[in-house]
This record gives C-alpha cells, structure tokens and sequence, in this order.
C-alpha cells in the first residue's frame, strides 16, 4: 500500500464534525478518556457488544431485517475525551445524530433494542437543558458544545484512539507527507510563524521563532521534546489529547523534528497517567508499522525516533530545565538561563520543547495552511485554547473556544453557570501560577495580554471558577501551599520567601494576622517574582498579590476585624445555638471534642465560646440548623 493510498481523505473546515463515509458507519461510540473510564465506560463497552451480539449484528456479514433497516451491522468503538465529563459516561451514535449521556451498562440493551433496531430515542438518556428543561438528542444540541470550536481537540471524541486507520480515515499524517514531500524546513517554520501560534504551555512564546532558534543553532545534533508534564492542580488537557488523539501529537512532533533538523524526539508524561502512556506507546508502534516513524519516513530519507520518558509527578519538571534535567536522569531542579535549551538543551545539544497542545496543533497548519489557524482568534492571540474547567461551576469538563471569548462565555455559556444558583466571584486561570479575576472583568477577552494585564496568566489552560462562599485568603494560601510543596528548593527567593508568605496567610486564616501583613506580602510577592529562578518561583505569588489587588477588603476584614466575611475560615468564627430552633437532640453535644456545649436532652443547648475550639462539628451535626457560624 502506498503513502497515497494510506492516507485519505480531507481534515474538515469545522473540525468538530468529521464528514464523508464516517458519519454512515454504524457504530456506537464510547468515551473511554480517564473520567469516564472511572465512571464504568469500559462496562458499557462490553455491555453493548453483548447487547449487539444478542440482537445479530456483532459480525461484518451478519446484518438484521428491521422495519426500517435501522440496525443492520454496527460496531462499537471507544473514544478519547468529549470534554463533557460531568455528564459521563458518554455515548454517541453518529449515524443517527444521538449523544447519551450518564450510560450505565444496564442502559446498553434498551439503547440497541430501541434506538439501534426501533429507530426511537431513549428519552432519558439525553440531556437535559437546565434553562429550557428540553432534551438535546445531538452533540450540536447542547449548550456546553454550541460555543466551542474544536481545533487541537478536533478527533478527541470522534476517533478510536488505539486504531491508527481511524486516523488515517480523517486525514492523519497527511500532514507530515506534505511536510517531508513538498516543504522545505524553512518553509515549514515560516509556515508555522504565519499560523501565529504560540505555545500552549504557559507564557506563549511564539512557536515558529522558537522553531527558528533551534534550526539555526550550531550542531548536527538536536532534539525534540514533547512536554506532557501536566501538574496543574485539576487541569486535564494535555492528558486528555494524549489519550484521545495521540497520533497528532506524533505527527505534530515529527514535523517540527523535521523543521529543525532533529533524529530523535522525547514525550516526557508524569506517571500518573498509565492511560495516556498505553495509548502514546500503542500509536508509537502503530506509527512505526506503517512507516511513519523510524528509518527512511514515507520513503523520503527522513527519520526519526520518539521515546517515552514517565515522569515522578514532580510540579517543577514543567519548566524546561528541569525537564531536560529529569530525562537525563538527573534530579529535577531548574538551571540558569542562557544559554536557553535551543542553543543546549537535552545532553547540551540544540533542543526544541512544546507542551502537547502546541503539537496538536501543528498538523492543522500544515494541512490546511497558515490562514486557517489564524483566522482564528485575536490579532495577537491566534487560534484556539482548551481549557479545563473545573470548581463551582454547572458542567464541569474540557472545553476549547478561540482566543478572544470572555470569561462570562466560557463560564456561563458553556460552562451552565454557577451551581446551587450562588453568585459568581471569582476564576482563577493559570493554575497554581496564575491569578485571581474578579465579576468586573467577566466581559473581557480571553488572550494572553489581557490577562497578563489583569494580574494572572494563560499557563497551560486551567480554568477555576469560585463562587460567594469562596474565601480569597484560603484560596490564595491553598495555591501558595502547593507551590511551597512543589518548589525543588534550589534558589532562597523561592524555597524561603513563599514560605515565609504561607505562614502569613496561615497566621491570617487562623485569626492572628497583624497590622502590616497585607503590605508584607505585597513586598515579598514583588521580590520573589524579581528574583527566583524559574517560572514556579517567578509565579508562585501571583494568587496572593491578585487576590490582595482585588479582594482587599477580605484581607482586612480578616487582620483588622478577625473575621472571614465567606465564613469559611472557621478560626475566625463565633458558633452559636439559636434557642428557637434547638430541640435538645444532643447530637452536637455528642460531636462535640472539647466538650464546649451543654444541656439537657430535649432542652435548649449553649456553646462555652471560652471552650469552643472553632472545628465546626457542631455545625455539620446539627440537623436543625440551630447552630450558627458567625
């Protein structure tokens, strides 16, 4: 079989929605990303062959008369990530427009005999619009997809991650033969320049610069790096695309080893995700199979070799240095810069590194030529960005929108709003290096500079929505914390100055701020973010110092009043028994571990506050909602 014959078919203009003979197979597909897996999808997999084979059409020459033809052969199939995980499992049937959702392998049987054979909806399978309480019986139905344009995460949920002809069938590593048959390197990187794309990993440096540095430095030994140490607290998009569409990344990372001049390329993936190392392995030795990774690619004198490198979940190996530092098998701690790893990089040799998204990315623009990527987005922030969003928010799950939408789209629009009908306060993008935005920037778009501007960052696209009960202090010190865990310790500013700010914070959310601790941890904040070695250090403050920028009075509320206007900080509160509302049921007494509350049973009871030790049981044992926290 030829290249030619290997790869078919286009990439589609709207990349949510594979066209052509795909869509008239029939087969039932099921999300098998982590979330859903967890949630029992690989049982629903088996429960629906078992169904199909019950019903005869589990083989390729069996098929079964119906009254409308409706069954006839039909596979299943399992998917990457849909980005709809408060909804999982999820299942899709393409040929006949239907997304169910929250599938349990018990469902597996009523949906082949009333949808695969009948032709009819399982009604509560669909989701149901909160605002409309209308049922959407397609992906295209459901508010969570309608402001989305899938562009990295095109084939997450549409193909068979572990089935390299699914793949091909899209258009896969087309690309990459355009690349090696009709592209020199420089056009490729000047290719990659006029996309606009940036890196997807933290600050957005340009890409095709970044290529440039690497191709023009000296040596005939370089290498390509894929960074997939993903270890944002609840962010999942990297990890994501690697189990659900892991050949993009090969091939986006083949044709940047291309671009600059390299043999040999790493993934570098935490451990912590078996499942998109399973898959990353399967597609490397599927890629290698059909010739598009190893010796002589696609006949045209190019090779290369890609590794995979598990990583020991530390947060600090994201940054580059370190990363280089963890693949040699060093420990994992940053060095100064320059020289930069373009110039000496893994093993001091010229070295290229992208985190996953930004690979992902690369076959589009290839494919399909600059102009469709940067058409995308805004005029400094070109295409799209996924995001993984997370906290007080309706539909939690993984979401990708072009450059340029407002939080209030992102969190409102597809994200459903705030649960429990509580006011928005807060999003924390960037992760444990980003910053807090306050409800007066809802309406401001999304895009590198702008949030730069507003005291946060893009990072790799971890998207935290707090609600009113959220406490801006606790919030701050739960970011500051994990940063001071993962800090490798290697420079003063950032191994002593955040922890002298955690135990600020903790002072403060304990009731023992004082007079000055706001403007101490200004000062601190500013100097470590001037002085620290690496972007963990140089970003670790930046909560704090957004959160005191926007959320002032709530600092001073808690050192100048000792209190916690979210009443979350339960040092700062005075718990009291409402006589009106106590039936004398003890139960708080009972929980009770200082022994602080008294009375008789069925008889009003009283807190000693000289006793109290502010834990808060009481308060979760009261089922009378006697017991107050003020």
């Amino acid at each position: 079989m030829s290249a030619e014959e290997r790869i078919v078919g286009p990439l589609s203009g709207n990349a949510a929605k594979p066209e052509g003979r795909r869509n008239e197979r029939r087969v039932v597909r099921v999300c098998a990303g982590t979330a859903c897996v967890a949630g029992g999808s690989l049982q629903v997999v088996d429960a629906f062959r078992r169904a199909i084979e019950a019903n005869g059409a589990a083989g390729e020459d069996t098929t079964v008369e119906t009254s409308d033809g409706c069954l006839g052969h039909c596979d299943v199939s399992i998917t990457g990530c849909h980005g709809f995980c408060a909804m999982g499992p999820l299942v899709k049937i393409p040929h006949l427009g239907i997304m169910y959702c929250r599938v349990k392998p018990e469902d597996a049987a009523e949906i082949v005999e009333t949808t695969l054979v009948r032709g009819e909806v399982v009604e509560r399978l669909l989701f149901e619009d909160p605002v409309t309480h209308e049922r959407c019986r397609g992906e295209e139905d459901i508010p969570f997809f309608k402001k989305q344009q899938r562009t990295a995460l095109r084939w997450c949920g549409e193909i068979d991650p572990e089935n390299i002809d699914e793949y091909l069938e899209v258009g896969g590593y087309r690309a990459l033969e355009r690349a090696l048959r009709e592209m020199t390197p420089e056009q490729i990187i000047e290719e990659i320049k006029r996309s606009g794309l940036r890196g997807r990993g933290g600050a957005g440096f340009p890409t095709g610069l970044k290529w440039q540095f690497v191709r023009d430095a000296a040596g005939d030994v370089k290498y390509v790096v894929c960074n997939g140490d993903e270890g944002d607290p609840g962010a999942f998009m990297d990890r994501s695309l690697m189990e659900g569409d892991p050949h993009s990344v090969l091939e986006g990372m083949a044709i940047a080893a291309r671009a600059i001049g390299a043999r040999h390329g790493v993934i570098y993936v935490r451990a912590e995700y078996p499942l998109a190392v399973n898959r990353l392995r399967l597609a490397l030795r599927q890629a290698r199979e059909r010739g598009f990774l190893g010796e002589d690619i696609l006949g045209t004198g190019f090779s290369l070799e890609i590794d995979i490198m598990e990583g020991a979940g530390a947060f600090v190996c994201g940054e580059e240095t370190a990363l280089l530092a963890s693949i040699e098998g060093r420990r994992g701690m940053p060095r100064p810069r320059p020289p930069y790893p373009a110039v000496a990089g893994l093993w001091r040799k010229p070295t290229l590194i992208n985190n996953v998204e930004t690979y992902a990315n690369v076959p589009r623009v290839i494919a399909e030529g600059a102009s469709t990527f940067s058409g995308l987005g805004t005029k400094r922030s070109a295409g799209t960005k996924t995001f993984a969003l997370t906290g007080a928010v309706q539909n939690v799950g993984l979401v990708e929108v072009p450059m340029g939408r407002t939080l209030r789209e992102i969190i409102f629009d597809i994200g459903g709003g705030i649960r429990g009908g509580k006011a928005f306060k807060a999003a924390q993008t960037g992760g444990p290096s980003g910053g807090c935005i306050p409800a007066e920037f809802l309406d401001t778009p999304i895009d590198y500079e702008n949030l730069d501007e507003l005291g946060s960052m893009m990072g790799s696209g971890g998207l935290v929505v707090m609600d009113e009960t959220s406490c801006m202090v606790q919030v701050a010190r739960f970011f500051l914390q994990f940063c001071v865990e993962e800090s490798c310790g290697k420079c003063p500013p950032c191994r002593i100055g955040t922890r002298v700010m955690l135990e600020i914070l903790d002072r403060i959310c304990h009731g023992k701020g004082e007079p000055g601790d706001i403007e101490k941890l200004e000062r601190l904040g500013a100097f470590i973010k001037r002085t620290s070695l690496c972007g963990l250090g140089q970003t670790a403050p930046n909560p704090t110092l957004s959160t005191i920028r926007y959320f002032r009075e709530e600092y001073e509320a808690h050192v100048r009043d000792h209190k916690c206007p979210a009443k979350q900080c339960r040092a700062l509160l005075t718990y009291t028994i409402d006589p009106e509302l106590c039936t004398g049921c003890t139960l708080c007494a009972r929980s009770c571990p200082a022994g602080a509350i008294s009375g008789e049973k069925k008889h009003v009871h009283v807190i000693d506050q000289d006793t109290c030790i502010h834990c808060g049981a009481c308060l979760a044992a009261c089922p009378s909602g006697a017991v107050k926290a003020e």
